[in-house]
């Protein structure tokens, strides 16, 4: 069955009372029992939702996974992964990761005694230095938020294997579509349903995928001990979202590849980042092991000054956090989506005052570079 095709019918049967084509919101906290422990496969809201488990199959096929487990949040599905793990433990992590990710790592769970070294991880020797004896996962996002840096994903799953290390990829800003990290290796794929799975800026939401049956036991469990859980309603729109992912995929990614070769042309412009120019330098690796290089870039102006002045005067494009929405949505990381990193180890990074970052939408692409390039003559 074809990715398409997956993504239209996968965990969702016409409803067998009625014959609805679409899964219905199951908008209830509890299930009545024909008798004590008698009942249909759900008891209580919290622990089973039948929305939710046709969107938790429906996702689980689309990354090639047997096991998948909605989330409030993207945040709520990673926190959910390092709950699998205990005081002491350490973890190896994309060091350009989103900022809300390092937030989390840094200034909550480490205040657990968990422990997190944060490296390049385009660099697998780098990877292999900052490996401890306690170390029990590697955390990679690639490309990463929001330089675009990327990880081989087999490679490091080969290392990790060799130390009984888990990897877990974020696939976010791929989607299902571009990569699948389970059958290059990853344990584990996390994502924020908010962005590109539902697509249209109207829903919070995480996933994990995995195959694991041990591990998805344990995911289970925390899934409904500690109660992070995607709501009915959020679960449909994920799931109406999901039905149209091919062919928007398809529509981003073309957009990006032509909007990133104009910023490259435009003088205003010091440097792109998207992993579909050749001059990236991780190409080959993209060909490798994406089907295509999505719509997130990022894009150098020199300065804050430059950089708002542009954000500024967009004016199809809109100026807000988050990504992978139908419309095309710019943002600023160093006050924005990576506003936690301490500063130093922002302009370490490369986040500077004067990186922009788009996520290109599936608007007409000739209205979105027009957009840019006039908000781009005024800097």
């Amino acid at each position: 069955m074809g990715f398409a095709t997956k993504a239209i019918h996968a965990g969702q049967e016409p409803d067998p009372s009625t014959g609805a084509i679409i899964t219905p919101i199951y908008q209830t906290s509890t299930y009545v029992q024909e008798g004590v422990g008698i009942h249909k496969g759900f008891e209580y809201g919290r622990t089973q939702n039948p929305t939710r488990l046709a969107l938790e199959q429906n996702l689980a096929a689309l990354e090639g996974g047997q096991f998948g487990y909605a989330f409030a949040s993207g945040m709520a599905a990673i926190n959910v992964i390092l709950s699998l793990f205990a005081t002491g433990d350490h973890f190896v992590v994309s060091d350009t990761t989103y900022g809300g990710t390092f937030r989390l790592f840094d200034k909550v769970l480490r205040n657990f005694g968990l422990e997190f070294s944060y490296v390049n991880t385009s660099d697998l020797d780098a990877i292999n230095q900052a490996i401890k004896p306690n170390t029990k996962m590697i955390f990679i996002e690639t490309p990463t938020n929001p330089i675009m840096g990327l990880t081989d994903i087999a490679g490091v799953a080969t290392m990790a294997h060799k130390k009984g290390i888990k990897l877990v990829v974020d696939n976010t800003f791929m989607s299902p579509y571009l990569q699948q990290p389970l059958a290059l290796g990853a344990d584990i794929v996390v994502h924020s349903t908010t962005k590109f799975l539902n697509g249209h800026s109207d829903s919070i939401g995480g996933i994990v995928v995995l195959n694991d049956p041990l591990l998805a036991e344990r995911i289970g469990f925390l899934q409904n001990a500690a109660g992070a859980i995607l709501s009915p309603f959020d679960s449909w729109l994920i799931l109406r979202g999901t039905k149209t992912l091919a062919v928007r995929m398809r529509q981003h990614e073309e957009n990006g590849r032509k909007v990133a070769n104009f910023l490259v042309e435009n003088p205003k412009v010091k440097k792109v980042f998207y992993p579909g120019l050749t001059d990236h330098p991780q190409y080959k690796l993209a060909c490798k092991q994406m089907s295509g290089f999505g719509a997130m870039i990022s894009f150098e102006l020199g300065s804050y000054e430059k950089a708002s002045c542009f954000l500024e005067n967009v004016k199809l494009c809109l100026l807000a956090e988050s990504l992978g929405g139908v419309e095309t949505l710019v943002c600023h990381p160093a006050k924005m989506t990576h506003a936690s990193v301490p500063a130093a180890e922002r302009d370490r990074l490369g986040i500077t005052d004067g990186l922009v970052r788009i996520s290109v939408g599936i608007e007409d692409v000739e209205d979105i570079i027009a957009d840019l390039e006039q908000a781009l003559a005024v800097v």
